[in-house]
């Protein structure tokens, strides 16, 4: 039978962290805990035992479980959906205007489930994770697919009794999962939003991804993944990956506009020192290292570069015929990364879509994130 439990006991290895991870011991915040029954076979092969994956709830299930939202997030994302940063949380809701009393996703009608992704770094079985042994699982962890972590996704759907998603939400990452449960679980998707994602990663996408893979990787104190423990950590090799991916989240007339040539304060390019814009992916770097793990970065980065729709399922027409769900698309004008052209295609072979949307943004990718009124508007037509 699938549970949702507790907080696992405390646990403290000897040495000091060499991750930004959450780890046993730390504050919950607003967590909980499903923990699969059994070890979740993977598409890749082989299996994944004790797997268990934190998520946060806003909102009160309905007697017949009908008005369930599942919001699925990005690459760094986690299960903080809403609220503020506090003990357990490092940073506020990356979504906190949109879900909440009153707002688009309102948990005075809607009851809001956000789990951490499996791999993820948040409470989720993840690298940094202790496989059965107790030493964390570093290097060993399994290779994912965005089918693996649906399938987690939908034990814990199980276990909350929700047999059915009034909505499932999710944008770049949490879009291809929001795809495989469309086209895997057709029947348990009653509408869907999908923003600035693609059926297939493309070669563009992979290259990208594999640059910052490559980083952290390359990092000497990487030891293969098995830096857990050690008092070490991969902290430039997952702050290289964060400024590569961080330029390609925003768009170049964004930054033309905040940074063009300037220098950082009292810094002189010419002596060592660094332009504004230099100094704005530094703080980005910093940030990310402060809260998550690089082994989670490259299994998340790895699962997305593997994400095709239609593999083994005729193709990604094929399986996008399967979608009975309502259909929202949108993409982000100025997105470079993930660019429109790929919603519009995701749009024109949906059955049930309506034509694609497009979310007016300066700021690239990272669009879908803060353009929270646009995205609102598109949940409210959805869910009306």
């Amino acid at each position: 039978m699938n549970t949702v439990l507790p907080p696992a006991a405390p646990r403290r290895g000897p040495f000091p962290p060499a991750t930004g991870a959450w780890r046993e011991g730390d504050p919950p915040g607003r967590r909980r805990w499903y923990t699969h029954p059994e070890p979740l076979a993977l598409e890749a092969g082989g299996e994944l035992p004790g797997v268990r994956l934190a998520f946060e709830t806003w909102g009160r299930l309905a007697p017949d479980a009908s008005n369930a939202v599942l919001v699925l997030h990005a690459l760094t994302g986690d299960s903080h959906v809403a609220g503020p940063a506090g003990p357990g949380h490092p940073t506020p809701g990356w979504w906190d205007g949109l879900v909440g009393p009153g707002l688009a996703l309102d948990t005075d009608r809607f009851f809001v489930v956000a789990p951490n992704v499996l791999g993820g770094c948040q409470g989720s079985t993840g690298p940094s994770s202790a496989r059965p042994g107790g030493r964390a699982w570093g290097g060993a962890f399994p290779f994912l697919t965005q089918r693996d972590q649906v399938a987690a996704e939908a034990g814990l759907a199980d276990a909350l009794g929700i047999e059915r998603w009034a909505l499932v939400i999710g944008g770049s990452m949490g879009g291809m999962r929001a795809l495989e449960w469309a086209v895997g679980h057709p029947e348990r998707t009653r509408a869907l939003l999908l923003l600035a994602t693609t059926a297939a990663a493309s070669a563009e996408q992979i290259a990208w991804a594999s640059l910052q893979v490559q980083a952290i990787r390359s990092d000497p104190h990487w030891y293969g993944g098995d830096y857990h423990g050690s008092g070490e950590a991969p902290r430039a090799g997952l702050g290289l990956a964060r400024r590569i991916a961080h330029v390609t989240y925003r768009s170049e007339p964004e930054l033309q506009v905040r940074f063009g040539r300037s220098a950082q304060a009292e810094e002189d390019p010419w002596a060592g020192g660094r332009y504004q814009v230099e100094s704005y992916l530094d703080h980005q770097a910093a940030k990310l290292a402060r809260r998550f793990d690089a082994g989670s970065y490259v299994v998340l980065s790895e699962a997305m570069n593997s994400h095709d729709v239609g593999r083994g399922r005729g193709g990604v027409h094929a399986a996008l015929r399967r979608v009975t769900a309502r259909t929202l698309v949108a993409g982000v004008d100025s997105d470079r990364l993930y660019p429109p052209s790929q919603q519009a295609e995701l749009a024109a072979a949906l059955p049930s879509s309506d034509a694609l949307r497009l979310i007016s943004s300066p700021h690239g990718h990272d669009g879908f994130l803060i353009e929270t009124d646009q995205v609102g508007a598109l949940v409210t037509e959805l869910l009306a």
